[in-house]
């Protein structure tokens, strides 16, 4: 198996002093090509010291999806699974998990944006792979929602959470046609909102930053929806665009870019430093965002399929169904 190593930059050098951490992965994918530095000396220093991240890129084999493989690794343990709803009119960027939403029934939660409408929420039956509801949202581009305590969780603005009560949501889910709900309260203003998760009674949440690794936070939820801050960073690789948390593993979608293959990073949890962090990295097809857990499942969500990037040449993968595999399958890899 060929390994491409990253060059990176360490958690206290991401925090220090406003420094732009670096990623560089020396590969064929020019979504991997080294970035120019503009840390300040401490953090320079900090990057010569820190070690290498390397990610799987080795290919083989025709691949289930449309496109050339991602890499060995993810064709061994993905599989196609549910297509995702109104691709003709809105991009899919977040995906989420909402557990007994009706009964004994659970749904697979999307969220799509169309520039210059609202955005929407796309309910998925995982046990028939069909689509139980669509529901209109505030426009966002929606990077992120997750499902805890009573709560549905959004990306808002860049650096905002909205909050829906979930009894509201239930009901225009099972409406016809596509309903409006509106958020409860203002949005919670956060470090960054790009993606969102929620484990634990805990939500995640963090920036994406194609230039660098950047960081994200845990916020305790309350009763009455409202996020208290855990006052503890944890740095994340660059181009995050997803986030699936386990009791033992954090896995990261990152991409950037049509024509540029996707990372996906698993990690150990316990070390808030990614550099001192047991971890894998390994190429999945371009335009991964959002990524959930279901019934010891991971699923995946691309932009690709989107009527943005389907008929583009330059779109390397176009990927119009979620993909899914076996959390074990992932978290034994760190």
């Amino acid at each position: 198996m060929r390994l491409t190593k990253t060059t990176a930059l360490g958690l206290a050098a991401v925090l220090a002093g406003g420094a732009a951490a670096i990623v560089a992965v020396n590969g064929s994918d020019s979504s991997q090509a080294a970035t120019q530095s503009t840390a300040a000396p401490a953090a320079q220093a900090a990057q010569v010291a820190a070690r290498a991240i390397t990610c799987s890129t080795a290919t083989g084999g025709k691949p289930f999806y449309d496109g050339p493989s991602a890499s060995k690794v993810y064709d061994a343990r993905f599989g196609k699974s549910a297509a995702v709803a109104s691709l003709g009119t809105h991009t899919p960027q977040g995906l989420g998990t909402w557990f007994n939403w009706d009964g004994k029934k659970n749904l697979l939660l999307v969220v799509s944006y169309r520039k210059g409408a609202r955005s929407q929420i796309i309910g998925i039956d995982p046990a028939t792979n069909k689509t139980a509801g669509v529901v209109a949202i505030d426009a966002t581009h929606g990077g992120g929602i997750t499902t805890s305590n009573g709560w549905a969780f959004v990306q808002g603005s860049t650096n905002g959470i909205r909050k829906y009560k979930l009894s509201t949501l239930k009901t225009a889910m099972k409406a016809a046609g596509t309903p409006y709900i509106k958020p409860v309260g203002a949005e919670r203003k956060v470090y960054g909102a790009s993606f969102l998760t929620s484990y634990g009674g805990y939500v995640w949440s963090g920036k994406f930053n194609d230039k660098g690794r950047d960081k994200m936070y845990q916020y305790k939820i309350n009763s009455n929806g409202s996020l208290t801050t855990v006052k503890k960073a944890w740095e994340i690789p660059t181009k995050t665009q997803g986030l699936l948390v386990t009791g033992t593993h954090f896995v990261f979608s990152t991409s950037y870019g049509r024509d540029k293959r996707s990372n996906l990073y698993v990690v150990r949890r316990g070390q808030p430093d990614l550099d001192k962090a047991r971890l894998s990295c390994f190429r999945a097809p371009s335009m991964s965002e959002g990524i959930t857990e279901f019934g010891g499942r991971a699923y995946l969500l691309f932009e690709s399929g989107a009527h943005l990037y389907r008929g583009d040449s330059r779109t390397l993968n176009v990927i119009s169904h979620l993909h899914k595999a076996t959390i074990s399958s992932l978290t034994k890899l760190a």
